[in-house]
């Protein structure tokens, strides 16, 4: 009996299927079970998020935000570069620095908000604009920032805010000071790609950036107070931090006493429910405005 030659051939169907597996298979090797937990977990620092800024006592927010920047920070440690993970970092310890440290600790504060600025860079880089605008001038830093998308929003916002802060925070620094053109750069691109984004923080950021200097050292009122009223209008005149940002910077260097109290008075006398998703916010600018009228008869 003559034996036929025998061969045999995988169905395409099943090869599609093994390369299918096998890819499967690398990826999870090079994510690992701490990434894949991370990952997971996202959507729960979304929602604790937005629980957060609903929060209206601001003694529990100030003794559970700490604890969850650590878990953000070891969640970090297991995807270190994870873009969402970086930042909600960010944003945590700007927010975390301004609403519960910066005065009664300003030089803690000015080391966290140096953090949240590493975080936000980091994110930045992510998208191929390795940058670091303390020493970078601000021509190198515009075109760094050319090619910037949508995208990098969040990252440019949150570096140029701590950025500016922590300058604000070291305002005897010469060194420091230099920065705040690098902080301003950036945020202009932000204004450039999405001049509404986070509340219009952009404008803010440019209503203190012109209204807190006198204009012989470029400042520039009728600026500052164009950016405060149309991040008002974004805000339909509900966020107090427009408000008290706008007497502090703005109406002091004016030395107008009586347009600074009035709209302090306003804010501290503001109903809690006014902006229910950011009742954090306007918490701790309520309690900032009623601290800043001691200050009135100091400053006037």
């Amino acid at each position: 009996m003559k034996i036929k030659n025998f061969s045999y051939t995988t169905p395409p169907g099943i090869l599609l299927r093994l390369a299918c597996i096998m890819a499967a298979a690398a990826l999870l090797s090079a994510c690992s079970v701490g990434q894949m937990v991370v990952r997971g977990s996202q959507t729960i620092l979304d929602s604790g998020a937005d629980a957060m800024n609903r929060e209206t006592d601001l003694q529990l927010a100030e003794a559970a935000i700490p604890a969850n920047l650590k878990l953000i920070e070891g969640m970090l440690i297991e995807d270190p570069n994870n873009r969402t993970l970086l930042l909600f970092a960010a944003e945590g310890f700007y927010g975390f620095s301004y609403g519960f440290v910066e005065l009664d600790d300003p030089a803690r504060a000015a080391l966290l908000y140096r953090r949240c600025q590493d975080y936000a860079l980091r994110a930045l880089a992510l998208d191929g604009i390795d940058i670091e605008p303390r020493a970078t001038s601000e021509a190198a830093l515009q075109e760094a920032l050319a090619g910037a998308g949508r995208g990098s929003v969040p990252a440019l916002f949150w570096a140029a805010s701590c950025l500016a802060q922590e300058i604000n925070l070291n305002r005897d620094k010469i060194a420091s000071v230099a920065g705040l053109a690098g902080a301003a750069v950036l945020m202009q691109r932000v204004m450039e790609l999405e001049d509404g984004f986070y509340h219009g923080g952009a404008y803010l950021f440019f209503g203190v950036y012109y209204g807190g200097r006198s204009p012989m050292f470029g400042g520039d009122f009728a600026r500052a107070e164009q950016n405060f009223q149309r991040a008002a209008a974004i805000n339909d005149n509900k966020l107090l931090m427009v408000d008290l940002l706008w007497a502090e910077f703005l109406h002091r260097q004016q030395l107008d006493r009586s347009a600074f109290h009035s709209r302090l008075v306003s804010i501290v006398d503001a109903p809690d429910d006014l902006y229910p998703e950011m009742a954090l916010v306007n918490a701790i600018a309520k309690q900032r405005a009623a601290r800043l009228l001691t200050l009135e008869d100091k400053w006037f």
